[in-house]
């Protein structure tokens, strides 16, 4: 089976049931059988009958190999930082089945089958955020998910975090023993960054369409034009995505009985979303692709050919595709946040606003309205600006040598998730700016039907502000709400 994004979402999240298919069992099979016919013809494998990285030179006698596979898991548990999402973790796991699925791994089927209990049994390991350099594939973080299986390390289970032995207990799993190469084949590959690839493009997508939201509401509270987003504008200059951003403005405006003046011309951030985020919106379809490519590849090493008999040394667990795809990301999630905090400007600012009250309170002086949300989303524009650079560059030779250049492709994922954090929240902000001056003008019986539909969410979470209040919890609360794509109109 093919996994996409959207299964892997399921698995990750909602805890869908994931199994392996009778193919995908009988190739598991296939390739730890030839693995063992090798072994056994005497065969010199990487990671099974000598050392790992640049310990390549050193050949191990056969009552090693297990013992090996042990002690990967410990020269690897130096992991720092705070935990990886449980989500991002279990995603992780189903992409390690996945690879398995291949057939290339030369894993046991047992060590298949425990690695799906922990995923359907709710075992999630505890996984620090630092310590991969994207090159063998994130090694270090795959090792806090492996060598949970051997009863080491910990774990979360029904909202504790447990020692590994105690979680796999309550769980009523027990701890198994590596055979030859299954440690290896359980740390080698791009794992991790790809799992926050997967889930980072589901939840940017909903990100960047609240953003439009917000805009949508921008305009008919500050009575701006739609002329902007007519199709014949878009189609003339071509590109997917600026043609994409345009119709999706349109179903939010679609219906609007807004005051505009057609002939009036509006500022960048208000007439030019399609050009600007249209871009952000391309990337996100052309990504699909080459994260999907990466969940289902055989990103192992060695990879075992059954049909050929033969062990390949090679690189597919090199992180540069997903590395390069994050840090793109992150260019877009920074020209976005700047667009946020134009706008923001733009709805608190009374010479701009087209007649809207200083900082979108009614009763401006003793109350500062949405002041301190602008600070706020301006202090997150900067940091989504600091988060932007790109992380592939950065790479640095370690590993005595053997990895010399490296894909930095956890760093460009870690990055990425923080940097999309704050931009939910600054769109969070946006969105309750957006709804309090859409209240003001008095125009939300008129909006557009997609625009109905976000102010009347954004209102059941965060109501009216008539005077200052402390508005976090609300701030919070809209912000799930992208997340859980309630915003949404892709599926409506």
């Amino acid at each position: 089976m093919t996994l996409t994004i959207d299964q892997a979402e399921a698995v990750s999240r909602r805890h869908a049931p994931f199994e392996l298919s009778a193919e995908a069992r009988s190739r598991i099979a296939r390739g730890h059988s030839a693995l063992q016919q090798l072994l056994a013809r005497g065969e010199r494998i990487y990671g099974v009958n000598t050392g790992v990285g640049g310990n390549i030179k050193f050949a191990l006698e056969a009552s090693q190999a297990e013992l090996l596979q042990q002690n990967i898991m410990r020269h690897l548990s130096c992991a720092t930082g705070t935990p990886l999402p449980s989500d991002v973790v279990r995603a992780a796991m189903l992409l390690r089945l996945q690879t398995f699925a291949t057939g290339f791994s030369g894993v046991r089927m047992e060590l298949a089958d425990a690695l799906a209990a922990l995923l359907s049994r709710g075992v999630t390991p505890v996984v620090p955020r630092y310590g991969s350099v994207g090159a063998s594939g994130d090694l270090m973080p795959s090792a806090y998910i492996a060598r949970v299986l051997i009863g080491m390390g910990e774990a979360e289970y029904q909202g504790a975090r447990l020692p590994a032995a105690e979680a796999l207990s309550r769980a009523g799993l027990a701890p198994i023993a590596f055979a030859p190469k299954e440690g290896l084949a359980l740390i080698n590959g791009t794992t991790m960054m790809t799992a926050v690839a997967a889930l980072l493009w589901q939840d940017a997508g909903r990100v960047l369409r609240a953003l439009l939201a917000a805009i949508a509401l921008s305009i008919e509270a500050v009575l701006a034009p739609a002329e902007p987003y007519e199709d014949w504008v878009h189609q003339a200059k071509g590109h997917p995505g600026q043609i994409a951003v345009a119709a999706y403005m349109r179903r939010l405006l679609d219906g609007s009985k807004s005051r505009n003046d057609p002939a009036a011309q509006s500022c960048y951030s208000l007439r030019c979303p399609p050009q600007g985020l249209g871009p952000f919106w391309e990337a996100l379809d052309a990504g699909r692709a080459v994260i999907e490519r990466e969940m289902n590849s055989a990103n192992d090493n060695p990879l075992i050919d059954p049909a050929g008999m033969r062990v390949y040394r090679a690189g597919n667990f090199y992180g540069g595709h997903i590395a390069r795809l994050l840090d793109g990301l992150k260019i877009d999630l920074a020209i976005a946040g700047n667009w946020g905090n134009s706008l923001m400007a733009l709805l608190v600012d009374d010479r701009f606003s087209n007649g809207l009250p200083p900082n979108l309170t009614p009763a401006p002086g003793v109350n500062s309205g949405l002041k301190g949300m602008q600070l706020s989303v301006t202090s997150l524009t900067c940091a989504i600006r600091q988060l932007a650079g790109p992380s592939s560059i950065h790479s640095l030779p370690t590993e005595q040598y053997n990895q010399d250049v490296v894909s930095l492709g956890m760093h460009s994922a870690v990055t990425a998730l923080d940097a999309l954090e704050c931009l939910r929240n600054e769109v969070a902000m946006l969105l309750i700016a957006a709804a309090q001056a859409v209240d003001l003008r008095g125009c939300a019986p008129g909006l557009g039907v997609g625009a109905q539909h976000v102010h009347r969410r954004v209102r059941e979470t965060a109501a009216f502000m008539d005077r200052d209040r402390a508005m976090e919890t609300e701030v919070g609360a809209v912000s799930r709400l992208i997340w859980l794509g309630e915003l949404d109109l892709q599926d409506r």
